[in-house]
């Protein structure tokens, strides 16, 4: 069901927003401490390991135990009011696009809709249009994640005057460039693993049917997930570094900070400084969040997607236009 088939013509683009959004919200609630504790990772420094007795953080389990104490649990949704906005929206617009570019693709090329290789080019493509309208909420988002205690902003008001009066309105969309650079890429080969999945489960239990779809798309979703952020996984630490710029001061009980003038100069600097395993911080947590965070983002989509079409009466099969 993910993306547009003339075969089984059920939901419009709108309602492909609505089962966006929603699965979207779900996901966040239950995906936001491991986000919290991937953040802290990747805007460390210091070497992620025991053995260096500066590092604050230098293990999943370590982390949470120290962020639980010193922090309390409501740590591990710092920034989550942001996120929801991000959430919420970047799944509305991405499915909503993905879902359109699909259909063009279908209507004025020869190409079919259900084709891998389509979905590569209109994942990244929808993921892109989705970031570039929900950048600002990214940042505002990391920087709540990333601050300690005392915290700096103590609410989002506070957080948007702040940085706009302070920072200026390009504040919002720092980190833009690897975040872009990054996400046409790992949303691509998201939805394109998917659905290479998908297939390949179908060919391998093809009695299955609709028996244990929703398992199905949950394992091809988080399979999905770890590929692809695995293989862009350096970008995403750029970004985080780039997004926490001018905001050193609020870092300072988490170890070193640095200042990076730009894309660039914040690969040079990890490479010097960290060597290549500094690109690769968080990869853990990273993971473990893309498993869960893709799958459960196509199992909800795909979920609601299937419960708008139970709700519509069985002689409007007719694809809506959305």
């Amino acid at each position: 069901m993910v993306g547009y088939d003339p075969e089984a013509k059920c939901v419009s683009t709108v309602e492909a927003a609505a089962a966006g959004s929603a699965s979207g919200l779900v996901t966040r609630v239950l995906i936001s401490p491991l986000d919290v504790v991937k953040i802290r990772f990747q805007l460390q420094i210091e070497q992620l390991s025991s053995r260096n007795p500066t590092a604050k953080y230098h293990g999943i389990l370590q982390a949470v135990q120290r962020i639980f104490r010193e922090e309390g649990l409501g740590a591990f949704w710092k920034g989550h009011v942001p996120a929801q906005f991000l959430s919420v929206g970047y799944g509305a617009v991405q499915f909503m696009a993905f879902e359109s570019l699909t259909e063009l693709v279908h209507n004025v090329t020869s190409y079919s809709a259900r084709s891998s290789f389509v979905h590569l080019l209109c994942g990244g493509l929808a993921a892109c249009t989705a970031t570039v309208a929900v950048q600002p909420v990214d940042t505002l988002r990391t920087r709540f994640a990333a601050q300690g205690e005392p915290k700096i902003y103590p609410n989002l008001r506070h957080a948007v005057v702040t940085m706009y009066q302070t920072e200026g309105p390009r504040t919002f969309y720092r980190g833009l460039t690897p975040t872009l650079i990054a996400i046409f890429p790992y949303a691509g080969l998201q939805f394109f693993f998917y659905n290479i999945l998908q297939q390949f489960s179908e060919w391998v239990i093809p009695a299955e049917g609709k028996k244990g779809g929703n398992i199905k798309n949950l394992v091809c979703g988080s399979c999905a997930g770890i590929i692809s952020k695995t293989l862009t996984y350096p970008l995403d630490v750029v970004k985080k570094r780039l997004q926490v710029g001018g905001f050193e001061h609020a870092r300072a009980a988490f170890g070193q900070a640095r200042t990076y003038r730009g894309f660039l100069d914040c690969v040079r600097q990890i490479m010097r400084e960290e060597g290549s395993g500094g690109f690769f911080k968080g990869l853990s947590p990273s993971l473990l969040k893309a498993a869960l965070s893709t799958g459960l983002v196509f199992f909800w989509y795909e979920l609601f997607c299937s419960l708008l079409c139970a709700l519509k009466s069985p002689g409007s099969a007719g694809r809506k236009e959305g």
